[in-house]
Formats: C-alpha cells, structure tokens, sequence
C-alpha cells in the first residue's frame, strides 16, 4: 500500500482538473444546447468521479504511511478529508443524477441550470479540499525538514 501513499500527490491533480471544467462544459450547453458539450459534460464528471475515488484511497493511504503527525496535522488532516469524502460523494451523485436525466432525454434549459449551480458547489468541495490538502502538505514538509534537522 507504499505505492498508492506515494502517487496521491501525483493523482490527486486529475480529477481536480476534469471536476473544475465540468461546470463550465454545463454552462457551455446550456448556452449552445449542442449535443457535444453535453456529452463531454458526461465525460469529464465520470472522469473526475472516478480519478476522486482514487484520489481519496491513495490519500487514505498516505495518512496512515506518515507517523508523526502533530495534532494541528490531524485536524487538518480530518478537515480535508471531510471535504474530500464530501466531493466523491456529490459529484457521484450527481453523475447518478445527470446520467438518469440524459439517457431519458431530460436534460431541458431549466434542469441543466439546476445541474450547473449543483456543478458549482460541488466546485467549492473541490476547492476546500485542495485547499487544507496544500495546508497538510505544507504540515509535512515542515515537520519532515524538522526531524531531517534533528537527526544531523
């Protein structure tokens, strides 16, 4: 489980990018109402879903690979996972939501409005998680440049 610790800096990046644009991919069919931006609107939020999940396993992984923690780390640490879970959980829902909506043929101006505020919160989860996860990386850089220097 070493390996999964170790790419959660490096997966993490995906599905902030495709759950960030997928708003915008909304708004651009609710605009032009053309086929494409709905389907890349699909694509991008089962992207971003899916690249969440491992996001969150390979960060869970990372927790328990790191053992000093100070106790300000696992407040951060909790917080950060709270927003973490929360942002899986919605988009997933959500993807459930659009997916149902799409293959019914459902998808009409005042829904996709619906969807795209939906989008946008779903937008501030991704936001505070990111945030108190450049917070607890910043925690570990320190407390690992720390004990480096206490071992000199």
């Amino acid at each position: 489980m070493e390996f999964l610790a170790s790419i959660h800096s490096k997966v993490i990046h995906f599905p902030i990018a495709f759950l960030m644009l997928y708003p915008f991919l909304e708004l651009s069919f609710l605009i032009t109402r053309k086929d494409f931006f709905s389907k890349s609107a699909m694509l991008f939020l089962a992207i971003g879903v899916i690249g969440s999940f491992f996001a969150v396993l390979s960060g869970n992984q990372a927790f328990e690979f790191i053992k000093n923690w100070t106790n300000s780390g696992k407040e951060i640490f909790n917080t950060h996972q709270t927003f973490a879970n929360l942002t899986v959980w919605y988009f997933s829902f959500l993807l459930v939501l659009r997916y149902f909506l799409f293959i019914k043929k459902k998808l009409n101006a005042i829904i996709i409005s619906v969807i795209f505020v939906l989008s946008l919160i779903g937008g501030y989860f991704v936001f505070q998680a990111g945030y108190y996860g450049g917070k607890l990386a910043d925690q570990v850089i320190i407390s690992s440049a720390s004990s480096v220097e206490t071992q000199k």
